[in-house]
Order: structure tokens, then C-alpha cells, then sequence
């Protein structure tokens, strides 16, 4: 009786061959497939800062300026501080928009809170807040908790009494307050969540006020307090560091070269694969 003719041990040359090429053809269709979805993705932690017109009135909450600004959904956490019932914040999100005109930087951050707590007429009550951080020098990254005295920060606070402060600090207890505010803050309360539009000059030449007339990337860290919740001072709920794309270009991690190279090694794999196919042959 005779056998059917093999092909071949499991491990010949011409099975190995067969699963490189296999194998190299899938790296490239995957690679197809990936693409688009990995270059059209937002680098981690960005916010990105869209051109709007001042027609549109963008310091209006609901202003038409903010229905095509893509938002980001931002976490928040609790600060470290030894304070009681500190990791008891209520605040898990911040949803925030970055916008701009010629001459005006504007952030819309909204967030859900049960109450609107506008009023501290007693020790026991206390005020919903937000705030805004950005580092003085804007080339170095600061401690996030409150800068530092080689790098220091400036904070824009509001709370739902209706005052924004625009304050600068060098490291947690050293806030001090501008004699005078340069941003403009408007805030309205709907059906169980803030929305408020805070807003500053572009440029700015004076000292310790951070100038967003610059060509690089910008941290931005947030913080919210909810009065209810006998949220004030260090209990609050923070984020990290985020960063608005100031720079020319791509910004982030280079998630297009990183694909062009793997499409490199797939297609130099097949080619290799090819060439010892048809040296075998």
C-alpha cells in the first residue's frame, strides 16, 4: 500500500517559511486596521484649545462659541491632606472645554452637585467652589500641589457667591491674592450641575501672571469643592496635570511615528520572508 504524498516534516524549512510569511502578512493587515483609530486618538491628558469668534460669546455658559469645542472629561480624586473626612469628596468628574478668541483664553468647566451652595452665612456652612492652576513659568512642570517657591503657580478661584479671586502660590499655605483680578467668570446652575465660563487675556506682561502667548504646551491642573459637603480648603477634589496643545504641530506622544515604524518592520519582514520563499524555491 503507498502513502499520500507528505509536504513535508512539521518543522521543514518550507512549513517555517509558510507561518513567517503568514505571520508578517497579519502585522500588515492589523497594522491597516490600527492606524487610523491610534494617529486620529487625543495624546493622554490634552485639552484642546479651538478658535472661536467673540460674535459667539463665548463667557456665556450657553453661548453657540462652546457647541463645537470638543469636551474632555476630566477625573477627579481626592487631595492628600490630613484634614478629617478629606477622602470623603463628592466631586468624581469635570467635564471642561478650552476655547479662544485673538485676544481672549476662555475654559468652560462643568460638573454635577445635588445642591447649589451659594451661601456661608455660618461656620457650618460652606460655598461650591472651582479653581484653575497654571504654573507661572510655563516651560517646567510645578509640584501640583499648590507649585513651589522655584516654580510657582497661579490659581483662579471661583465660588458660588458669585467672586472670582485670581490668586498666586509657592507651595501649600503661601496663597496671596492680586490686588487686582484680570479674569472674568460667569456661572449658572441647571437641573443638578454648574457650568461656568472663566476667562483671561491671552498675553500678559505682568510679573507672576501666566502669559498663554506661547508656543509650547501649557499645564493645567482643576479643583472643586462642594459646600454641601463641608468641602473647603484642602478638602477637595483635584485632578492631575492636563495640558493645553499651545505648540506648533503634533503634540503628545508620536503616535504616528511609532505606527510608520512598526508598518517598516512588517513590510521589511515580508520582504525578507519573500526573498528566502524564493531562494528555497
Amino acid at each position: 500500500m503507498t502513502s499520500e504524498p507528505s509536504d513535508g516534516p512539521p518543522d521543514s524549512p518550507d512549513r517555517r517559511v509558510a507561518a513567517w510569511a503568514v505571520a508578517a502578512a497579519c502585522l500588515v493587515v492589523a497594522t491597516a486596521l490600527l492606524g487610523p483609530a491610534t494617529v486620529s486618538a487625543r495624546p493622554a491628558n490634552q485639552i484642546p484649545v479651538e478658535e472661536v469668534s467673540a460674535a459667539e460669546n463665548p463667557q456665556r455658559p450657553t453661548g453657540e462659541a462652546w457647541d463645537t469645542v470638543p469636551p474632555v472629561e476630566v477625573p477627579l480624586t481626592s487631595a492628600p491632606s490630613g484634614l478629617p473626612n478629606a477622602s470623603d469628596t463628592s466631586v468624581e468628574s469635570l467635564r471642561v472645554q478650552s476655547a479662544r478668541t485673538e485676544s481672549r483664553f476662555y475654559l468652560r468647566l462643568s460638573w454635577a452637585d445635588g445642591t447649589a451652595d451659594r451661601n456661608a452665612s455660618t461656620p457650618r456652612e460652606f460655598q461650591d467652589a472651582a479653581a484653575v492652576q497654571l504654573p507661572v513659568n510655563t516651560t517646567a512642570r510645578p509640584p501640583i500641589s499648590m507649585g513651589s517657591t522655584r516654580n510657582l503657580v497661579n490659581v483662579w478661584y471661583w465660588h458660588a457667591g458669585g467672586k472670582t479671586q485670581e490668586l498666586l502660590a509657592g507651595g501649600p499655605g503661601t496663597t496671596t491674592r492680586f490686588e487686582s483680578s484680570s479674569v472674568n467668570t460667569t456661572a449658572t446652575y441647571d437641573d443638578g450641575r454648574w457650568t461656568m465660563v472663566v476667562s483671561r487675556g491671552v498675553a500678559t506682561d505682568a510679573t507672576n501672571r501666566t502669559t498663554l502667548a506661547v508656543d509650547h504646551d501649557v499645564d493645567v491642573a482643576f479643583a472643586v469643592w462642594n459646600g454641601s459637603n463641608m468641602e473647603r480648603s484642602g478638602t477637595k477634589a483635584v485632578s492631575e496635570w492636563y495640558h493645553f496643545p499651545l505648540g506648533p504641530g503634533p503634540q503628545g506622544p508620536p503616535y504616528e511615528s511609532i505606527l510608520w515604524t512598526i508598518a517598516g518592520l512588517a513590510i521589511a519582514g515580508t520582504a525578507l520572508v519573500t526573498i528566502q520563499a524564493v531562494r528555497g524555491s
